[in-house]
């Protein structure tokens, strides 16, 4: 399988800290209102950002970071009990204006490249299927992307990622608040990799965390409300973990 990609260094990197294992592969969209502008951004050395790669709406796929060096992608962030995860993840841009510039879906195109990309990583680096994630997901509190219409079932379905199969649409009804129905989705959020308090009501930061679960496996309703469809989801893919 062969995968063109055009180098167009980016100066916006440095060392990863010495013995530390790649084993996150970040996921984001770019959020600017071209392909263009977000090159030009995560090249300029004013702007401190980068990522490794950076996949165009017509499949191009840009290398910008050398995979062996640290991109400036992930900033604060969390996954299963790591912090700082630029120290061991890859990044990579998907053109997209986002949610603030006219969210719209990612061409088949675009998603083939990114699948393709993402199986080339995944020959190179010791990434389990669970820590192919959304920049959403590392951190909920401040980011989106690359949003519920990315198609993460479809790339689970070529090799990418983790998704939770036959698990029926209970719709988005039966929610549950008290901290006592709460618990167990707690625990199970911690499970999948999110940071998560161990106990208490539906709060605004569990919340936020269960709107980057929804946008990540339940687009479908992108509420922040642990409700039956999304309780379904969550459960699924823990047996899926503990599989």
């Amino acid at each position: 399988m062969t995968l063109a990609v055009r180098d167009l260094p980016s100066a916006n990197w440095d060392e990863r800290p010495a013995g530390t294992p790649i084993d996150t592969l970040i996921l984001h969209y770019t959020g600017m209102q071209s392909a263009q502008a977000a090159l030009d951004r995560l090249r300029d050395p004013v702007a401190h950002v980068s990522s490794h790669y950076v996949v165009d709406e017509d499949g191009q796929v840009f290398a910008l970071v050398p995979e062996a060096a640290r991109a400036w992608h992930a900033g604060v962030s969390f996954w299963r009990g790591r912090t700082g995860l630029n120290d061991r993840s890859i990044g990579i841009e998907i053109v997209n204006p986002g949610h603030e510039w006219g969210y719209r879906d990612f061409p088949v195109l675009q998603l083939a490249a990114v699948c393709d990309l993402c199986l080339h990583i995944l020959a190179r680096h010791p990434i389990p299927a669970r820590n192919v994630v959304a920049h959403s997901d590392v951190a909920p509190d401040r980011k989106e992307d690359p949003g519920e219409r990315f198609d993460w079932e479809g790339l689970a379905r070529n090799g990418v990622g983790l998704w939770p199969v036959d698990v029926p649409d209970l719709g988005t009804g039966d929610a549950v608040r008290d901290a006592a129905q709460l618990a167990p989705v707690r625990r199970a959020l911690a499970q999948v990799g999110y940071r998560v308090e161990a106990s208490g009501p539906l709060d605004p930061a569990l919340a936020t965390v269960l709107r980057a679960f929804q946008r990540h496996w339940r687009p479908e309703a992108v509420t922040g409300q642990a409700d039956a469809g999304t309780l379904a989801r969550l459960l699924g893919l823990v047996r899926l973990l503990e599989a």
